[in-house]
């Protein structure tokens, strides 16, 4: 019987397949960890949104991704962030982070800079302190450097206000801003915002009542704190207005309150209306030397509009429904306000 030995051609022949098999798994494994690293998914959902302060270098953005678990594979991305030079273009910002993303787009977002805008709201806050704080939670400005703004002469001087009446400047709203806006950032901003709403028709409506939009806008403050329903906000400025023409001290139960700094007061006792403060307008004849309070956008409409009429008193209404009576002379006056002051009592509010 015959045997026929393998021919060395066809040895030769399984060893190039066979190679050739080998040269392209390995291709297709260096091909699938080179998509990986690049195009794969990495991002995960632990955090909705990556926080870069302003000044902060790679090593700090990559230990904030790594600590706070934002992609899944930290090694990957590292090697991404360098093959793509994100380790010299970091700027900071809040970046919306979406689950699934891949390392790629994730540093193109960063080093781009494309971050999603925070829709910052405030409303009328008694006090600078709080203001700041508040603010301070949705930018990156802290509340000290905010307010060391808002308490300096040479700063608010710029814009055309002093220390004590630059509260009025900012228009309770929302906005839309970047979340790295600095303290100075912030304060040019709202000055734009603050000279949009002052028009010129709006500052002829100020001029026609012998007042400045400052003026307005801490009158404003007085009639908000007054006011429970912004549909009676126009016949409070009335009012109030009745009393700057005539010479007559406002006599705002608000403006004591704020001068005492005892803001859980809720009777305004006789003993009160003696409080030495510029503020105090049992005092003081005239307006004080700014707001009690951030007036609402209504507030500052409603004394540019006011109802006209002769009341120059008025007294919440003893139904404690947020209203009030009003009266144009003292008899109707001390009358309403024997009617709230026996509901006080009724209700055993003693201050």
């Amino acid at each position: 019987m015959d045997t026929q030995k393998p021919s060395s051609g066809g040895t030769f022949k399984k060893f190039i397949v066979a190679l050739v098999a080998i040269v392209v798994l390995a291709l297709g494994i260096t091909g699938l960890v080179y998509y990986l690293r690049w195009f794969g998914p990495n991002v995960t959902n632990k955090q909705e949104y990556l926080y870069i302060r302003t000044g902060a270098g790679f090593n700090e953005v990559y230990e904030t991704i790594r600590e706070q678990g934002i992609v899944k594979d930290t090694t990957t991305f590292l090697w991404a962030a360098h093959n793509m030079h994100y380790v010299d273009r970091v700027k900071p910002g809040r970046y919306k982070l979406t689950e699934g993303t891949s390392n790629r787009k994730l540093i193109n977002m960063l080093a781009s800079g494309t971050q999603e805008p925070v829709k910052l709201k405030f409303k009328g806050w008694r006090l600078k302190q709080q203001f700041a704080g508040h603010i301070a939670k949705q930018i990156e400005a802290d509340s000290v450097a905010l307010l060391g703004l808002l308490d300096s002469t040479r700063f608010v001087e710029k814009y055309g206000f002093s220390t004590e009446n630059v509260y009025t400047m900012f228009m309770p709203n929302t906005y839309e801003m970047y979340w790295n806006t600095s303290a100075g950032q912030f304060f040019e901003k709202m000055h734009k915002e603050y000279e949009k709403f002052w028009t010129a028709t709006r500052k002829q409506q100020a001029a026609a009542l012998n007042l400045t939009p400052i003026q307005v806008s801490i009158l404003a403050s007085i009639v908000d704190a007054e006011a429970l329903h912004d549909d009676e906000m126009p016949m409070i400025a009335g009012l109030y207005l009745n009393r700057l023409k005539r010479g007559i001290k406002l006599e705002a139960d608000p403006t004591v309150i704020y001068a005492t700094g005892d803001f859980t007061i809720k009777r305004v006792l006789r003993r009160y209306l003696s409080t030495p403060s510029p503020y105090n307008t049992y005092k003081v004849t005239g307006l004080p030397p700014g707001p009690i309070m951030m007036p609402s956008v209504n507030a500052v409409k409603a004394v540019l509009s006011p109802r006209e009429h002769n009341y120059i008193y008025m007294c919440a209404k003893e139904d404690f429904k947020g209203y009030h009576n009003f009266a144009s002379t003292v008899a109707e006056h001390m009358a309403n306000a024997r009617r709230f002051q026996k509901a006080l009592d009724e209700r055993g509010i003693k201050r």
